[in-house]
């Protein structure tokens, strides 16, 4: 009978450590659940900016799921509570020798178990369906974003560059690749898929490059080079945002439960995922280079030509962690670097924020560049860049302490810096001349050659 005792003591101490758990389960999404009740109708307003379709109903979902789990948090706490007094009157009355008294406390007990078990197993399905709403909130858009639906609605920041003059007869850069024996779209088919190109010669020499080009700038400019993974776990897709918003947009090896990386901003930003840094430390700025791989279901017609879209193609990224008060200000440096870049390569460009209908999921504000593409005469999107506030810190557990000895969260940003693809498509395009295509001078001494003819 004392072992008994012992153990209803020992059920008592685990049940509170699973509910402290399951706090925990959801503590990444509790500052967010935070705002959206104190803040209702202006996290409702944010919502509308970005045209997220029953924002009233979901919101008001979240809000009534977490009253009720937090009733039932209550409920548990006081039959744990009753169940842990009754658990310690037993060893009492038995030294007493009221044996029948604590026969009826042990029957009681034996009720308060049941009942703590039933409510453990009703917060735990609220704690879950909790997180998966929350998990379903997009991020908040900044003030500064503009109203509108589509990248017809986006702001034009500034433009830079000349676009180049090109006879009647340009070619496009698909064309350019075949004539000159760069890329291979057929043979990517064959090998693998439509979407999977073959960089072959001067095109591959061209590749690397590029990618050389961009590290090297990059850190001259004080990032860390990082050489991530490819593959990344279902947490980290979740603590940066891809899931569940883009699931249907990842290549998943099901029997692992792992996913191709979209962009290297996932495995890089999850470096800091239950990590908390000191502000000292701050800001953190990092780069990396990676094969990045997109499903980009239901895309089709002449947008996806040639480099225009494709299922796999190499990105260079940058990606900063800093303090709140800080990330504007890193945001606004993001953007002058990438303009660096691409004024480096001689390329048109213009640069966008983007409207609250056109901006990504996890974004408060986004900045995308595009090059102008002489020969298909359109503009082509060449990076973005974004802050994330405090959203993808608060679902990856990422916070600094201040001087002070206090903890908060980070603030997330990144940036293309560059996508690969449609820079090709355009230096070849735009760099085409009667005797060749012209290489850039700030690629000179990574291509070795300074014409592809």
């Amino acid at each position: 009978f004392p072992i008994k005792t012992i153990t209803f003591a020992t059920d008592i101490v685990i049940r509170y450590r699973h509910l402290l758990f399951y706090l925990k389960y959801i503590k990444t999404d509790m500052l967010t659940l935070k705002n959206i009740i104190e803040n209702r109708n202006a996290v409702i307003e944010g919502l509308h900016k970005k045209h997220f379709a029953e924002a009233e109903k979901v919101i008001d979902e979240i809000i009534d799921l977490d009253k009720e789990r937090r009733n039932t948090q209550k409920e548990l706490d006081t039959a744990l509570a009753e169940q842990n007094k009754m658990a310690k009157q037993i060893g009492a009355l038995i030294g007493q020798g009221k044996r029948s008294e604590a026969e009826a406390a042990k029957e009681q007990t034996a009720r308060y178990k049941e009942q703590s078990k039933l409510l453990g197993d009703k917060l735990n399905e609220y704690e879950k369906t909790l997180r998966d709403k929350l998990l379903q909130v997009p991020n908040l858009p900044h003030e500064s974003v503009p109203e509108g639906r589509t990248a017809e609605d986006n702001k034009t920041e500034r433009t830079g560059g000349v676009v180049p003059d090109m006879p009647t007869d340009a070619l496009p850069h698909w064309e350019l690749a075949k004539r000159y024996d760069l890329i291979d779209f057929e043979l990517g088919v064959k090998i693998t898929g439509a979407g999977f190109p073959v960089y072959k010669g001067k095109g591959a020499r061209l590749q690397r490059a590029l990618i050389n080009f961009f590290l090297d700038e990059a850190r001259n400019a004080g990032y860390l080079e990082i050489e991530p993974p490819h593959v990344v776990n279902t947490d980290s897709g979740y603590g940066t945002g891809q899931l569940p918003d883009k699931e249907g947009q990842m290549y998943h090896v099901t029997v692992d439960d792992l996913y191709l990386i979209p962009t290297a901003e996932v495995p890089v930003t999850n470096i800091f995922r239950d990590v908390i840094l000191a502000e000292k430390d701050l800001p953190r700025k990092l780069a990396a280079y990676s094969a990045c791989f997109r499903r980009e279901a239901g895309s089709y017609g002449k947008d996806v030509r040639g480099l225009n879209r494709l299922h796999q193609f190499g990105k260079v990224e940058i990606v900063r962690i800093d303090k709140p008060e800080h990330s504007y200000d890193s945001l606004d440096e993001m953007v002058r670097y990438v303009e660096s870049l691409v004024r480096k390569l001689e390329l048109p460009y213009r640069i966008l924020r983007l409207c609250g209908g056109d901006m990504s999921f996890t974004s408060s504000l986004t900045f995308d560049f595009e090059v102008f593409s002489a020969a298909q005469k359109r503009w082509l999107e060449v990076s973005s860049v974004s802050n994330f506030e405090s959203y993808q810190a608060n679902r990856l557990k990422c916070r600094y302490k201040t001087a002070e000895g206090k903890t908060e969260l980070c603030h997330t940003l990144n940036g293309s810096a560059l996508a690969l693809p449609r820079i090709v498509a355009a230096l070849l395009e735009n760099n085409q001349t009667p005797s060749g295509i012209r290489i850039p001078k700030a690629l000179v001494p990574y291509c070795g050659f300074e014409i592809i003819d």
